[in-house]
Order: C-alpha cells, then sequence, then structure tokens
C-alpha cells in the first residue's frame, strides 16, 4: 500500500486518531500537511515524521474557519505542488448533558468543528483534487452518527450529518474519480474525552464499556489511522460512500 509521490493534508493532525494517521501515510510514502489548531501538536507530529525520514509541514488551521481552510489547502499546494488526500479528522464533543441543558454556544461549536468544518474542506480541495485527476477525501465520523447514546445529542447529531454528507458528496464527486468515505470509530482515550469533561474514564466505567465491545476492548489511533489509510488507497479504488465502523464488532 504505497503512497509515494502523494500528498495527504490530515486535520486533528497533533494528537490522537490525526497523528497517528499522519504518521501511517508518511510511513506509506506520501508528504504530509499536519493540520491541528494546536501548532506545538502539528509541529510535533511534522517533526516524528521528518525525523523518520519522511516529508512533512505543520500549519495552524481552526477549521471552523473558511480563510484557514483555504490557507490550508494553498500552503498545502505551495509546499507540494498540490493535494491527493484530505482527512477531515478534526472534531470534539460537547460536555455529557441531555441537550436541552447545553447551550447555543456548545451547539454552534460541536456543528461547526465536526461539521461545517468538511463544508470548508470540501469547498476549497476538491478544485486541487479535480486538477490532480481524482484523489480521496476520508472523514471521521463516529458510531455515535449510527447508533446515539444519551447525553451526547448534539455530538452524534453533527456525526450524523457527517455520516449523511460523506455519502452525498460521494455521489457528487464519482465522476470526478473523487473517492468519498469515512470511519466511524468507537470511543477512544484520547484528548476527545477532555472535551466532553472526562478527563480519563474510571476503572469502572471502562470495564463496563470494554465488555459492550466483542473484541474487548476500546479503540487504538491505529485502528483509525489502518482505516482511513486503506480507504484512501488504491485497495480501496471502487469504494466511495461507505461508512466504515471500527468499533471491535459493538454494532453486531
Amino acid at each position: 500500500m504505497s503512497f509515494d509521490n502523494k500528498v495527504a493534508i490530515v486535520t486533528g493532525a497533533g494528537s490522537g486518531f490525526g497523528a497517528a494517521t499522519a504518521r501511517l501515510f508518511a510511513a506509506r510514502g506520501a508528504a504530509v500537511v499536519a493540520s491541528d489548531i494546536n501548532l506545538d501538536g502539528a509541529e510535533q507530529t511534522a517533526a516524528a515524521i521528518e525525523q523518520a525520514g519522511g516529508s512533512a509541514i505543520a500549519v495552524k488551521t481552526d477549521v471552523r474557519r473558511s480563510e484557514d481552510m483555504q490557507a490550508l489547502i494553498a500552503a498545502a499546494c505551495d509546499r507540494f505542488g498540490g493535494i491527493d488526500v484530505v482527512v477531515n479528522n478534526a472534531g470534539l464533543g460537547h460536555r455529557a448533558a441531555p441537550m436541552h441543558e447545553l447551550s447555543e454556544a456548545d451547539y454552534d461549536l460541536v456543528f461547526d468543528t465536526n461539521t461545517k468544518s468538511i463544508f470548508w474542506s470540501v469547498k476549497y480541495a476538491v478544485p486541487k483534487l479535480i486538477e490532480r485527476g481524482g484523489g480521496a477525501i476520508v472523514n471521521v465520523a463516529s458510531i455515535g452518527a449510527k447508533r446515539p447514546r444519551p447525553l451526547g445529542a448534539a455530538y452524534n447529531a453533527s456525526k450524523g450529518a457527517v455520516a449523511t454528507m460523506t455519502r452525498a458528496v460521494a455521489a457528487e464527486l464519482a465522476r470526478h474519480k473523487i473517492r468519498v468515505n469515512a470511519v466511524c470509530p468507537l470511543a477512544s482515550e484520547t484528548g476527545f474525552f477532555k472535551t466532553t469533561g472526562i478527563e480519563k474514564l474510571s476503572d469502572k466505567a471502562r470495564e463496563r464499556m470494554i465488555n459492550e465491545v466483542p473484541l474487548r476492548r476500546l479503540t487504538e489511533p491505529r485502528d483509525v489511522a489502518n482505516a482511513i489509510v486503506f480507504l484512501a488507497s488504491e485497495q480501496a479504488e471502487f469504494l466511495t460512500g461507505i461508512l466504515l465502523d471500527v468499533d471491535g464488532g459493538k454494532g453486531i
């Protein structure tokens, strides 16, 4: 599975799923644009790639902002001459609470980060992908998009929108040889939990969650990275509009 002479943008690449995905693309030969609102994290990811012999740059990006997403695409094209893969991974949750207790600001932050960001990404990246004769977009949704649970309604709805957007845009872009897919991960003990007010799962909560998963563990960043890189690869050339569960069988 080679990405030699390919350029991959990964948002949210400063930690967790995004960092693992950026490093795996680089290990497969891609030049990587590591994007994150946390520039220090993005720079650490890019530095790790460079130290391993790869090619990468770090770009500070607030994915909610049109001008930031335009600048990200421009930086990738200026440095590497174009783009072939876009991974829309940046996202966050909200404090665990029923929807009627959330503020409008809570709701807007989640939807602007998780959903509107993909609108900006598609708007500015697709013309560049068309110039290259095609490419791949992989979005990070969630199993919550398919099987929502209480106390995360706005987050689950935002990821449901990501799932629907993925399929709709896949239908629109197939004629341009641009494939659009999404992964739907199970919960992982990454920085995401901090946005929900959970610094770390209690032993009891973690055990309960694991016992609900047939493969008896939570999602690891490498699981999501492997799925994303596969969906972006030539091995998945006949797959588009896919919502791939990365959940250890929880959805069975």
